[in-house]
């Protein structure tokens, strides 16, 4: 990796650091606005590296801010630590083996994505200082992402209002700017009340609110013939009424996660879905109460900004794996399905390669037809402000997002060049913009151009809490 750049090289400074930052947030995984040991982490090293540090950001309990620098434009890199439950792993395991039976795990990287976006900011920082230049950059340590949807809670307190340009990565296999393409999404939960009796000796005085929940779920699997082809419609249900055959049900509770390609797309679909539970109820005779969770809305590119990202990662060329690595990699693609490896370079628009273990290449602007995406709270962020991001090749080709192969992969060595890699390019754009006006002018233009005539709807409405531990009703 030729070090062109001199921001690079603050970058490598910090690398043992963040390293061990990233491994020990692997290793306490903490999931949606539990993460009080990773953010103290994260607090705590933003303070040793210079940040002024806010807490409690947005009233959330465990999101926090770190900034440096002085006048100029403020830009923000975004990072995230939570992990995903279930997913419990031990590291470097090419076999599935649970640290903890049913303990979470860091299954989508979020402790390489928070590490490497505070080292691309601490080295921005240290650029600044060491060059008397104006200019402050921030790092945002935001909870919560796997289904909390806390930049959309941000992005409600106005907690984004005077950044200039947002800037974050993602752990993927291959290296490349992000297409700005996912999918809005509302989580909400339907609860239905019902009467119950004795289900031998008096069932027609019950109604089953269990019974209300089953019909919902199949008017909504009909419906799916009848939506658009990129939206996706998932639920589970989190309360069956108990455990008694012999009792009709009073009470039952279904979540859904409803996803669309749009804003717009979003909200007629869960009015359609909201229908659907409503008919549900009317056939059982019970009654039925929607409450919204989460949201997020759907990212909003920005060209100038993807277009000097790529050029950063063109002039920085492909993160360099050993033959260690590449060795270590070939054992995890041993578990993996044919599909998984294909779908793996079709999600970048990229032909695959015969016996590749890890990502050799930097994947062609707007690579990947977004037909495989999935939510993210960034996107909230991108309606507010201009945003990009990048994809951080850190694991081998084919791991599924979300799994246990995923989680033993994350304090690799491979994981820790990949992350470096990102907050190397991460800290070059964020230097572009701060060192050249007319970019962020540009990325400005360009953002209120794309929102002309279209305007933005946090899909979190105002009267919704944060899902934080305290507000849980048994969810």
């Amino acid at each position: 990796m030729k070090n062109s750049d001199s921001v690079w090289n603050f970058v490598e400074a910090k690398r043992d650091v963040f390293s061990a930052l990233s491994d020990r947030i692997w290793g306490m995984p903490e999931t949606n606005y539990e993460e009080f040991r990773s953010c103290e982490e994260h607090a705590r090293l933003l303070a040793e590296q210079g940040f002024r540090v806010e807490r409690d950001v947005a009233g959330l309990p465990t999101a926090v801010m770190g900034e440096a620098g002085e006048g100029g434009p403020v830009i923000a890199i975004l990072g995230e630590f939570d992990a995903l439950p279930g997913l419990s792993q031990e590291a470097g395991v090419a076999e599935e083996r649970a640290v903890v039976a049913g303990g979470n795990g860091h299954g989508c990287g979020h402790n390489l994505l928070g590490a490497g976006s505070m080292m691309a900011a601490a080295a921005v920082k240290d650029y600044l200082a060491a060059n008397g230049i104006k200019g402050r950059v921030r790092y945002y340590g935001c909870p919560a992402e796997e289904g909390g949807s806390s930049k959309g809670f941000m992005v409600r307190a106005g907690v984004f209002d005077d950044v200039d340009v947002a800037i974050s990565w993602h752990p993927a296999a291959f290296a490349g700017v992000n297409n700005p393409i996912s999918l809005a999404c509302n989580e909400l939960n339907f609860h239905f009340s019902g009467r119950a009796s004795h289900a031998s000796a008096t069932p027609h005085l019950g109604r089953s609110a269990l019974d209300a929940v089953e019909l919902m779920n199949v008017g909504v699997n009909y419906m799916r013939e009848h939506m658009p082809s990129t939206a996706r419609v998932h639920y589970a249900i989190t309360d069956a009424g108990g455990a008694a055959p012999n009792v009709v049900q009073a009470r039952a509770t279904v979540r859904y996660l409803i996803r669309a390609r749009t804003l717009t797309e979003l909200l007629a679909l869960v009015a359609r879905v909201k229908k659907v539970a409503e008919g549900a109820a009317m056939m059982t005779e019970t009654t039925v109460r929607s409450e919204i969770i989460s949201g997020d809305a759907n990212l909003v590119g920005n060209t100038p900004l993807e277009e000097r990202m790529f050029a950063n990662l063109q002039r920085l060329g492909p993160p360099v794996f050993d033959a260690a690595d590449n060795e270590t990699a070939r054992a995890f693609q041993k578990t993996f399905s044919r599909e998984d490896i294909s779908a793996s370079y079709a999600r970048f628009g990229l032909t695959p390669k015969k016996d590749q273990a890890l990502c050799d290449i930097i994947y062609p602007l707007g690579g990947g037809d977004g037909s495989i995406v999935g939510s993210t709270d960034v996107g909230t962020v991108s309606w507010v402000v201009p945003t990009v991001q990048m994809r951080g090749a850190t694991y081998a080709i084919g791991t599924p997002g979300h799994s246990w192969q995923l989680v033993a992969q994350g304090t690799l060595p491979a994981a820790h060049k990949g992350m470096e890699h990102a907050a190397k390019v991460m800290a070059s754009t964020a230097l572009d913009l701060i060192g050249d006006p007319a970019l962020i002018a540009a990325a400005k233009a360009d953002h209120r151009a794309r929102l002309d005539g279209n305007p933005f709807v946090n899909p979190i409405p105002d009267d919704v809490s944060p899902p934080l531990p305290e507000n849980s009703d048994g969810r």
